[in-house]
């Protein structure tokens, strides 16, 4: 019984890990992409307007 027990709590541990590191890695994604847009701060294309006022 002790070692279907130990064996359970392995298994949630484990799966907790995996949850953890799944987490860490989306917020690294997050975080490059972030400072990809850093790197390049304004990419929408400049707009001039060049009619008359009314």
């Amino acid at each position: 019984m002790k070692i279907i027990i130990l064996l359970f709590v392995f298994v949630i541990g484990f799966g907790a890990s995996v949850k953890k590191q799944a987490n860490d890695i989306k917020e690294l994604n997050k975080r490059a992409e972030l400072n990809e847009f850093r790197a390049h701060p304004n990419l929408l294309p400049v707009v001039e307007i060049v009619a008359d006022r009314i």
